[in-house]
């Protein structure tokens, strides 16, 4: 769901190619002749390995072998992805959204049914990542990547413990911490400080919610996605939420920084699957890139370079030992235990989240609606001057 640049030497990732997974492993075939296919993939942001510093580059490996071209773009949110693809301005064969939206996608009719005979590799994926919540029958997605949630902190300036979403409410901090941009993301960190359910549907709870997040908005430097990364290495910013999958990686290259998972009230667990939208242009050739991208070393050279979890332990046990063990990829299981996933929301409820989201935004509808009164003022003022000056022109003629 998620944005990372690199976490282990890049030369690791071609190496991998060439290690037999645990299942039958088949020597890498020839090039195949373009076929003169074209598929059509929406992902998120540096969200697959694309060959920089010699790792793997996924989609020119899936063409050499299939013949089928591969026009990749990028999005930055699931709101944005569903909102690309119900304005209908584009047409897309594969699509990477998360748990939630996958859910209401579903429910609205928006994906294709797999052909899961044309993609044999699903038989890697892990039983514990099928059939989950958000596709309980398991007829619309394929697991690509699954994480948790936690917060980077700048240990310079933050030294008690960071074990509860607390701390993104003290005031010692005003103006150093960042927000998700993104409103189930920034709903859950105020649901869980409440001790309410990612997927509740009582008004009440989403109201208070929206009043805690409304009551941080002023220690709140920036409501941020990827520009988390470069306020953080630069000392802007000292606490940011974000995904577990990036922190590896940021951890890594700077030793200021640190991640923990707040464990006092709980995280989210999340996955991000591979579909297919209705309308897509070329199915077969979408299930193919899926199937592809289930194999065991592709997967795994994959997640050596985007740094988030495999949901295939054909792929997990190519891995190099200190990812493997390390907690911020594959969290202990107490973590697990105490996470919740987020699932689509009844459509009114889906509305009270948006309205209440643009609130805390704007900074609460006292304030919304003081905003609208001065743009009613500044519009009158403006209408005066040019029926003024229309009225003056008049009496010179």
């Amino acid at each position: 769901m998620k944005k990372a640049k690199r976490l282990l030497p890049a030369l690791l990732a071609p190496l991998l190619l060439f290690q037999a997974p645990p299942a039958q492993a088949a020597e890498a075939p020839e090039a195949v002749p373009l076929t003169g296919e074209t598929i059509y993939v929406y992902n998120w942001g540096e969200y697959i390995a694309d060959g920089t510093d010699g790792t793997l580059d996924v989609n020119a490996e899936f063409t050499r072998r299939t013949g089928i071209q591969v026009e990749y773009s990028t999005f930055d949110t699931n709101e944005s992805l569903y909102s690309k693809l119900v304005g209908g301005g584009a047409s897309y064969d594969v699509i990477i959204p998360s748990d939630y939206m996958i859910s209401r996608m579903i429910n609205e009719g928006m994906l294709e049914k797999l052909d899961f005979s044309n993609i044999p590799n699903f038989q890697y994926i892990d039983e514990e990542y099928r059939n989950m919540g958000y596709d309980p029958s398991n007829e619309y997605s394929v697991p690509y990547t699954w994480g948790v949630v936690g917060i980077f902190y700048n240990k310079d300036y933050v030294t008690e413990p960071v074990d509860s979403w607390e701390i993104l409410w003290d005031e010692q901090y005003a103006g150093k911490i960042l927000m998700f941009d993104n409103p189930r993301d920034a709903f859950g960190i105020a649901q869980k400080r409440l001790g309410f359910s990612f997927n509740s549907t009582d008004e009440d709870q989403w109201i208070e919610a929206a009043a805690l997040l409304k009551e941080q908005k002023p220690l709140v430097q920036a409501y941020v996605m990827d520009q988390i990364f470069d306020k953080m290495e630069s000392g802007e910013a000292w606490l940011a939420p974000y995904y577990a999958g990036d922190a590896a990686t940021l951890v890594a290259e700077n030793d200021k920084i640190g991640f923990a998972i707040p464990t006092r009230e709980g995280t989210n667990f999340f996955v991000d699957a591979m579909c297919i939208p209705k309308g897509c242009r070329n199915k077969s050739g979408a299930e193919a890139y899926i199937n592809f991208l289930c194999d065991p070393e592709i997967a795994a050279a994959n997640m050596e370079y985007i740094g988030y979890s495999t949901p295939e332990t054909a792929a997990k046990e190519l891995l190099p030992e200190d990812v493997v063990n390390n907690p911020i990829f594959y969290p202990p299981q107490e973590i697990l235990d105490n996470s919740e996933v987020f699932v689509a929301l009844p459509e009114e409820t889906s509305e009270l989240l948006d309205t209440l989201w643009a609130e805390v935004k704007m900074g609460g509808p006292g304030q919304t609606a003081t905003l609208l009164v001065t743009l009613g003022g500044f519009l009158a003022i403006y209408i005066g001057i040019v029926a003024y000056k229309k009225i003056k022109r008049k009496r010179e003629l």
